[in-house]
């Protein structure tokens, strides 16, 4: 970022603040300042002050000694599985394989190449800057240690000695070699709550190891970085326009750690302090349907793992959390289950990084089912819940809290619409047919002024059959490095809407931040149809609005989807994106589909479907394309694949209505078409890309 560039996106971003914002942000930089003379380098660590530390220090909140006998055995296959894995060097990480996990560099992005400076005063590095430190979010997401909780479960499982040994041996690397202050890690404070939550859980798991109290209770490096981490929280805290998910990280690692190693002076002021932050901001984070308010599938999948995982341990301490935050925790657990489709998947709305807050099994790219059967472990499973597998994480975690919560007044039926967030589920009932299963989107643009995390995505659906994406949703695919990739994949003609005059509906202010949020309206929502309309486009002359109705019909096994005009007449283009396992042809204005199906319903005959286009618009259909950047997919952050893209393009006036129609009625009926007789006639799935290791495209 150029010195001009880098003072526009100052000026941006101070326009979102309040002026209270402003100045707490203006006092929070004279103190990181002056912090500086207490910044720890490498070669000063063992001179470092220590700690004012209780005489006794004991670990009390253990797991009981039959929990491992629990743990079914699918899962603790795959635990080892990849504890051996990491013993031979080898980890993914965000799309990258890592081949260096026996002694890794913790200051090293494989991404890029580059290694930012161990020694440095950790608030003059931008970490922003790919120049200064890589791709941020490879550097920091090995920093977060969650791949040493796998080992530790792997030890608490077998009792195998080069589990534990291995987890030691990072332990002392990491804390040798950032000390207080010096390097990219105490750049964030919600990596510095992760990686406490992570020292919560691996001191649990190695409990009975003979090595643990020397690792931890008994070491003075060990007690130096414990207290540093919760030093940092306490002196800063995310605020203001930045308020989202990572303060809840932030109090979240400080109220377990405080309730886990109540071995320091501060330990009880911490604990009250962040417990008292932490039912502030769930509630403030949190839409009362139980819906988080960033509008990102993924970070209410985070956030209630971050509030669960806290609840559980200030429970298991005797300083329990509010009746009221118990109850939103449920409710988001609740919401969870009624959003998945027949085969457990969220939705993919606004971004996604794939966070995780303790890996208790085998990393999954969808953690939603686990995350299901630990609540169901802790709340008790509705009847109309989907069904889930116990897993490590639940065993272990319910084993702490045998006695499960009753909360009053959960839904006695599966809810298909949360009003406050703007969510709409539509989808046909539970019978032999594959499910169709469409989200449709009327909610606020993000939250708090910048929306962080949001996408332009107003009035756009996504659609599955059978759990299968048909019209998907594009995902993430980066944050850091790659601007272009990040301005598209937000963008409103990624998404299944229209885009008027060229342009998004929200204003983009940065890789994190909006300028202006289109404002949308649910006009009417039931089980089968919706209605809603945004006002991302008044601004333009003449000023114009969309509004979108989608209706389901579960006996001819359609959905039609109607687009309205009002206002001026404007240049528009019409998106409808597939998913990665979609094959498509246009022919005369429709567009027929074809894809494999999958779980139990598979026949070895392919799905079909019809997509009757609105008339009046010109359509093309586009599959990896960079110039401009059209048919992408991503599966997971650094991972990005081909996919086809449906545009129609034209100019439609006052009133004007775009009528598509999606007939999946030749599925129902397992019948052949001729796209499963010409298979090769069809756009088929390409290489996946992954960050720049394997590809750069411009």
């Amino acid at each position: 970022m150029t010195g001009t560039a880098k003072l526009g996106w100052y000026a941006r971003r101070l326009s979102r603040m309040s002026p209270a914002e402003i100045a707490w942000r203006a006092r929070e930089q004279a103190v990181r300042r002056a912090w500086a003379r207490r910044q720890v380098r490498s070669e000063w660590i063992a001179s470092a002050a220590l700690p004012q530390v209780a005489a006794e220090r004991r670990f009390t909140a253990v797991l009981s000694a039959d929990a491992a006998q629990h743990v079914p055995e699918h899962a603790r296959a795959a635990i080892i599985a990849d504890a051996d894995r990491l013993l031979k060097g080898e980890w993914e990480l965000l799309g990258v394989t890592r081949t260096d996990m026996v002694q890794p560099d913790w200051f090293y992005d494989p991404v890029t190449g580059c290694r930012s400076a161990p020694d440095r005063y950790a608030f003059e590095i931008n970490q922003r800057s790919e120049e200064e430190t890589g791709n941020i979010k490879q550097v920091w997401e090995l920093s977060r240690l969650q791949h040493l909780t796998p080992l530790a479960t792997a030890w608490f499982l077998t009792g195998e000695e080069a589990y534990a040994q291995r987890v030691a041996d990072h332990l002392r690397s990491w804390w040798l070699e950032n000390p207080f202050l010096s390097g990219v890690h105490w750049t964030s404070g919600i990596e510095v709550g992760i990686r406490l939550i992570n020292f919560v859980w691996i001191r649990r798991l190695l409990a009975a190891w003979p090595g643990v109290a020397g690792l931890f209770e008994h070491n003075d490096l060990a007690l130096r970085q414990l207290h540093w981490h919760q030093r940092y929280l306490a002196a800063f805290e995310s605020r203001g326009s930045s308020a989202n998910n990572h303060v809840i990280a932030e109090a979240a690692g400080q109220l377990m750690a405080s309730c886990a190693f109540p071995w320091f002076a501060e330990s009880d002021r911490w604990r009250v302090s962040s417990a008292q932050l932490l039912e502030r901001e769930l509630a403030h984070n949190t839409f009362p349907s139980g819906i988080n308010r960033e509008l990102a599938s993924d970070y209410h999948g985070f956030v209630a793992e971050l509030g669960l995982f806290a609840a559980v341990e200030a429970d298991v301490a005797g300083t329990p959390v509010s009746a009221e935050t118990w109850r939103l925790l449920c409710a988001m657990v609740d919401s969870m289950a009624a959003l998945v489709d027949e085969q457990l998947q969220p939705p993919r709305q606004g971004d996604s990084d794939e966070g995780r807050v303790v890996l208790l099994d085998a990393p999954d790219q969808n953690r939603w089912p686990a995350l299901l059967a630990l609540s169901g472990a802790l709340f008790g499973r509705l009847d109309w819940w989907p069904e889930t597998v116990p897993d490590a994480g639940s065993v272990l975690v319910s084993s702490m809290l045998p006695v499960r919560r009753e909360i009053p007044g959960r839904p006695e039926l599966r809810p298909s619409r949360f009003e406050d967030a703007g969510i709409t589920i539509l989808r046909t009932p539970r019978d032999d047919a594959p499910e169709i299963w469409c989200r449709c989107d009327g909610g606020p643009h993000g939250f708090l002024s910048i929306a962080a995390h949001a996408h332009a995505d107003a009035l756009s659906v996504e659609v599955r059959h059978g759990g299968v994406d048909i019209l998907a949703d594009p995902g993430t695919y980066c944050y850091h490095g790659e601007p272009q990739w990040r301005s598209y994949f937000r963008s409103t003609i990624a998404h299944n809407t229209i885009e008027f005059a060229g342009r998004s509906q929200s204003v983009e202010g940065g890789p994190f931040m909006w300028l202006r949020h289109a404002r949308t309206r649910e006009i009417q929502a039931s089980n089968l149809s919706w209605t809603a309309e945004h006002d991302g486009y008044i601004s333009l002359s003449p000023s114009a609005r969309h509004r979108r109705s989608v209706r389901l019909d579960p006996e001819r096994a359609s959905l039609e989807i109607i687009d309205v005009i009002i206002g001026g007449a404007h240049d528009i283009r019409l998106a409808f994106h597939l998913g990665p396992d979609v094959h498509a042809e246009l022919d005369d204005g429709c567009a027929l589909l074809a894809w494999p199906a999958i779980g139990a319903l598979v026949t070895g005959t392919p799905c079909t479907a019809r997509l009757e286009l609105p008339r009046g618009l010109r359509w093309s259909l586009h599959r990896g394309s960079t110039a401009p950047i059209l048919g992408w997919y991503s599966p997971g952050l650094g991972r990005r694949v081909p996919a086809v893209s449906l545009v129609g393009e034209g100019r439609c006036g006052p009133d004007a209505s775009l009528i598509t129609t999606l007939d999946f009625s030749e599925s129902e009926r397992s019948s052949a078409t001729s796209l499963s007789a010409e298979p090769h006639r069809y756009p088929q799935p390409g290489k996946e890309v992954s960050n720049r290791v394997e590809a750069s495209l411009p």
